[in-house]
């Protein structure tokens, strides 16, 4: 058992991208945060199935080439495989909890961005 307080922790470009309060050894947790405009790379896990639970603001999301829209109280679940692409087309700061399981140290596969 342990706990974690997010202020302990740094988003992985100062003000975006994830915060991890967790990595391993069964799953990943973190808090993402997209400022207007600001994607994560097309990719996929070969095994890690990812879940995104929007907090804030409005975020889309391209699975497997279908282009989708989130807004806070939503939740998008990803299968292994299925390639996804994220971008804040929005005008406001985007932040989601992300979890990723089981735990892989390296899983992810990144393809080309497609057209959004």
């Amino acid at each position: 058992m342990y706990i974690v307080d997010e202020k302990d922790k740094e988003y992985r470009f100062g003000d975006n991208g994830p915060k991890y309060l967790m990595r391993g050894p069964r799953s990943n947790f973190a808090i993402v945060q997209f400022m207007p405009g600001q994607d994560f790379s097309a990719h996929y896990h070969k095994v890690m199935e990812e879940n995104f639970y929007i907090l804030e603001g409005i975020l889309t999301i391209v699975v497997d080439g279908a282009i989708h829209t989130l807004k806070a109280g939503q939740l998008i679940h990803i299968e292994p495989n299925e390639v996804h692409y994220v971008i804040n087309k929005s005008s406001s700061v985007v932040r989601m909890v992300s979890t990723l399981a089981p735990f892989q140290d390296v899983d992810k596969i990144e393809v080309e961005n497609p057209q959004v």
